[in-house]
């Protein structure tokens, strides 16, 4: 074999492992088309972002995605992690490698975050899963990784009940959000067109089974994935969660 077929090969077992571990695809329920991505964590680590070295945010993926190469990697997958504050800081818990950088916010109100139940996306140990807020409080976990946001969508194979998730309701807007059907599968969804917060909960419930489900965001909801030749760009975001794999050497 020459060494053009060896560096070939090489090539096609990175991207052949990459579509394994995070694949992405259209899904239509009715005449509502969403995009659902997922991630195998027993192939590839999830990870949440937020500032650069610099310890200034992100704010879109291509700087995400350069500041990765400088560091010899390559982002595979990112979407928006959640609703942020005027400075791109989270609203609510950050915990990034362990590392808790935002406290858990438990306040209550009438905004989409504060909506109860709200929730929690977290990976502890190798297992991902979504939880409430109140549960995440009593049992304390320690995640490797979790991102706060509101409201729960579905909720022990229910959807919630808050105010926003009235099935008559005509409140719609493009969104997305996060489940995990099994400890080591993420599923994020982004409607494709504007849906109300109880169609996209019914989604999670109905197409994906998921037992749990939490909604991160409306307008801003952006998803870079170039498996599908995309890269939102319409929105600065705040925190981002992302998978990153070592790039392959140019060659």
């Amino acid at each position: 074999m020459n060494i053009n077929r060896i560096f070939l090969l090489g090539a096609l077992l990175i991207c052949s492992a990459v579509a394994r571990a995070v694949e992405c695809g259209a899904k239509t329920v009715g005449d509502t088309p969403f995009t659902v991505c997922r991630v195998d964590l027993t192939a590839e680590q999830l990870e949440l972002f937020w500032k650069d070295d610099a310890g200034q945010p992100y704010r879109q993926f291509s700087a995400l995605r350069e500041a990765l190469n400088l560091k010899g990697k390559q982002l595979v997958f990112a979407v928006n992690a959640g609703m942020y504050q005027p400075d791109f800081s989270p609203v609510g818990l950050f915990v990034a490698e362990g590392r808790e950088l935002v406290h858990l916010n438990r306040h209550v109100g009438s905004g989409n975050f504060s909506q109860q139940p709200n929730g929690v996306f977290l990976i502890e140990g190798h297992s991902a899963r979504v939880m409430t807020t109140s549960d995440y409080g009593n049992e304390k976990p320690k995640p490797t990784l979790a991102t706060q946001s509101g409201p729960m969508l579905v909720h022990e194979g229910e959807i919630t009940t808050s105010a926003v998730m009235n099935p008559d309701s005509t409140w719609r807007k493009v969104r997305n959000g996060v489940c995990a059907p099994s400890p080591d599968s993420v599923a994020f969804v982004i409607s494709e067109s504007p849906v109300t917060f109880y169609e996209f909960a019914s989604f999670f419930r109905d197409s994906l089974h998921c037992r749990d489900a939490l909604y991160l965001d409306g307008t801003i909801s952006s998803l870079y994935a170039p498996s599908l030749k995309r890269e939102d760009r319409a929105s600065d975001m705040g925190p981002m969660l992302g998978v990153a794999t070592t790039a392959s050497p140019h060659r």
